[in-house]
């Protein structure tokens, strides 16, 4: 059996566009979004909002779904995103741990997994959250967080479940990124 050389795609942090990379290191490609393309998202979805918040000075930088210098997209921009290219977003129910979800499988339904990290910063004074991208490429789990020098394959699934249980644990959300098969 010939052992081909797997190219895994990966974007470095840059502010916080870690949506804009995460959803990049996901699909392996370059520029699967674009910026623009996030920040579309994000007006649409501040359009179509029934409730809408008001104006103030700060609303040309501090938009309901995003920053618009930053980044900094919300889980809407993200569910919006992927629904776009044909993908369904399942949120993971923490209750059960990781153990009922099956990384063995076939890439025909799951896609990947992204995970919804709290962040603190500057000793804890400020809080935020970061997005990190895990998938399967070459029958190999890869950890494509932006905020790694580069791509970190998982020895194997139970390596990934171990992953997968600590960010629970530490207050992570976890979200399975499925194919839609129509």
């Amino acid at each position: 059996m010939e052992n081909k050389k797997v190219e895994i795609y990966h974007e470095r942090q840059r502010l916080q566009f870690c949506l804009l990379h995460t959803l990049n290191n996901l699909f392996q490609e370059k520029d699967a979004f674009l910026r623009a393309d996030l920040n579309t998202i994000s007006e649409k979805l501040d359009l179509d909002d029934p409730i809408k918040g008001g104006w103030s000075p700060l609303s040309v930088v501090f938009k309901p779904h995003h920053n618009s210098i930053t980044g900094n997209y919300d889980i809407n921009v993200l569910i919006a995103a992927l629904e776009g290219k044909g993908k369904s977003v399942v949120w993971h129910d923490r209750r059960h741990g990781f153990s009922s979800i099956d990384l063995d499988g076939g890439d025909d339904t799951l896609m990947g997994l992204i995970v919804n990290v709290p962040v603190r910063k500057y000793g804890g004074l400020w809080e935020s959250r970061h997005w990190i991208a895990l998938r399967r490429i070459g029958g190999v789990w890869y950890n494509l967080d932006s905020d790694l020098a580069a791509a970190c394959a998982f020895k194997d699934t139970e390596e990934v479940k171990e992953f997968l249980n600590g960010m629970i644990s530490s207050g992570s959300e976890i979200l399975l990124v499925t194919n839609d098969n129509q």
